[in-house]
């Protein structure tokens, strides 16, 4: 494995971590933890879930089935929680209560409890808000946090979905209060979705936050398991109804760009995901990319693409590709 700083934060993470929302939703408890233990033995530090992550996803806020991942990992930790760097995000809605969502110091205090009780530890390492939310001033957000910083219960902030903008204002409102600010971001960043070159990317760079990539195998399109006219494999998300990628396949080229990548990848004798993950894993930004895992094997490919180094050929070829796939691409700076 290797590891990478939290943008400018001295705690160093490894450069793939787990990602856990089909945990409790999509597969068992039992293999979830099998994954948890296979995960660490490789030297994965990184583990990331929401308050939000489980059926509720699916079935609907008014079941209250929400936080199945957190209760998972809550018990997959036991003996070990020193041994991971423990992510988790709150500001979904996750109740049919009027303030069971949002950033505001309400809802943040009540989903911090909450989740620290799931997980059964006394502290979150980076606790970040899952969405920008517009009812919310910023300053109220950000004052919560830095609170709950102050008071043991996190270590470090970060956002998830955040435009440049949002991010920047948010660490402005904290360095003029000298408040914690957001030492990372989680956008979603692959070879299909390249939205954040335009200006998350840049600002980050700018300012060292750190930037921890989701979806970097394109919600499973670019491991090449579903092809255009076929119906896709029993066992995938698109199968199991996941709407985002439903949307992802209807908005963008995604497939063609799969299939159009594949050779690449042949040439170099390694599979399509591995080719998609290192060129995610170049972006010098970059912390760490989230591997969401259904199965153990998954998680030996992904290490093994840890010593993939694509060539400044392989590099255009692949932008190339992506152009000719109809990819939106923001231009350089």
């Amino acid at each position: 494995m290797k590891y990478r700083r939290l943008g400018r934060a001295g705690v160093k993470v490894s450069e793939i971590s787990l990602g856990t929302m089909a945990f409790g939703r999509w597969i068992d408890e039992q293999s979830s933890l099998q994954i948890v233990d296979h995960a660490i033995e490789q030297g994965i530090n990184l583990i990331d879930t929401a308050n939000v992550y489980g059926r509720g996803m699916d079935l609907g806020a008014e079941t209250g089935l929400f936080g199945e991942s957190e209760l998972i990992l809550g018990k997959a930790l036991k003996g070990r929680r020193h041994d991971v760097v423990l992510a988790t995000k709150a500001q979904m809605t996750v109740g049919t209560g009027i303030n069971d969502g949002g950033s505001s110091r309400y809802h943040i205090y009540q989903a911090i409890e909450a989740s620290l009780k799931r997980l059964q530890t006394d502290y979150i390492d980076l606790y970040q808000i899952h969405f920008f939310d517009p009812h919310t001033p910023l300053e109220e957000t950000m004052s919560a946090l830095d609170d709950l910083v102050k008071q043991g219960k996190v270590r470090y902030l970060g956002c998830s979905n955040f435009a440049a903008w949002q991010l920047a204002k948010a660490n402005g409102i904290s360095a003029m209060h000298h408040w914690n600010r957001f030492e990372s971001v989680q956008p979603e960043y692959s070879l299909i979705a390249r939205e954040a070159e335009r200006e998350l990317i840049p600002y980050a760079e700018a300012d060292q936050v750190g930037i921890i990539s989701y979806s970097p195998l394109g919600r499973g399109v670019l491991t090449g398991k579903y092809r255009k006219g076929e119906a896709p494999p029993s066992d995938s998300r698109l199968a199991a109804g996941e709407k985002r990628l439903e949307q992802l396949l209807d908005e963008r080229p995604a497939i063609e760009l799969a299939e159009a990548l594949a050779p690449i990848a042949e040439e170099r004798d390694i599979t399509l995901a591995q080719l998609a993950l290192a060129w995610v894993l170049k972006q010098p930004q970059l912390s760490s990319a989230i591997l969401g895992v259904s199965k153990l094997a998954q998680i030996d490919t992904a290490v093994e693409a840890l010593n993939i180094t694509l060539s400044e050929k392989e590099w255009l070829l692949i932008d190339q590709v992506s152009r000719q796939a109809g990819i939106i691409i923001p231009p350089k700076r």
